[in-house]
């Protein structure tokens, strides 16, 4: 009887042991290590290219980042649909000596740095967006979303999209990219076109994401009369050579 007692001791501290290590794990949407996020992309890369291969500084000046978000609410039409561009950014490809499959890459832009509304891209994107903004407008717009209530871009101004795998042939590839929102990340396929390879890089995709998805509460006024839509599209078109 003392020995199963004890064996009933000794299982209950095991699985109190066990219980604790299971809350401490860290969640889908932890922040990505320190240590890796304090590494500057330049000098990672830096180092990949010493093992051979040959590597692609991104061109902001030739390159396109663009983010839409979308007028909702019951009173939709009333707003507007918004374009936001980023025409600085970090980011690099390296191709290995093994090819494309080894690949990877990392894009990096900041929130409180994007340009929002330019007349020339709200007019080359049809009806949708044709409306004109004022300067007050943008604005206004701007302070929304980058604000305290929304994306929060004084605490968290980085958007980081990081290369986990690279799969598909040229010109057609699917790419398992880790997204650093907001503080919190998330894991997602996007599918990309790369052209030009091995002499220069042209790679162009598309991302849906959901602002609610990172713990961001989407723009909404008047009781959600007007609002943004909780998905976000984003654009690029990245150049290097």
């Amino acid at each position: 009887m003392q020995y199963k007692k004890l064996g009933k001791i000794a299982a209950a501290i095991i699985a109190a042991i066990a219980l604790n290590a299971c809350s401490t794990l860290s969640p889908v949407a932890s922040m990505v290590p320190a240590t890796e996020a304090q590494v500057p992309l330049a000098t990672s890369y830096a180092n990949l290219a010493l093992n051979g291969g040959k590597l692609f500084p991104l061109d902001p000046a030739s390159s396109l980042v663009r983010i839409y978000a979308f007028r909702a609410g019951t009173a939709g039409k009333l707003g507007h649909n918004h374009v936001l561009s980023a025409p600085r950014f970090t980011g690099f490809f390296y191709l290995p000596p093994s090819g494309s499959a080894d690949a990877r890459f990392d894009l990096e832009f900041r929130l409180d740095e994007l340009e929002f509304d330019k007349p020339e891209y709200r007019a080359s994107l049809g009806s949708a967006f044709a409306s004109t903004l004022s300067p007050g407008m943008t604005a206004s717009t701007r302070e929304h979303m980058l604000g305290d209530a929304n994306f929060q871009a004084a605490q968290y101004p980085l958007v980081r999209i990081h290369a986990l795998q690279i799969i598909g042939e040229s010109p057609k590839f699917a790419t398992q990219v880790r997204i650093e929102l907001h503080g919190q990340t998330r894991e997602m396929w996007v599918p990309i076109t790369v052209e030009g390879l091995p002499d220069h890089l042209s790679a162009a995709g598309s991302l849906v994401l959901r602002q609610s998805d990172f713990g961001v509460k989407p723009y909404s006024a008047l009781g959600g009369i007007l609002a943004v839509q909780d998905e976000i599209v984003i654009d690029f078109k990245l150049q290097g050579q």
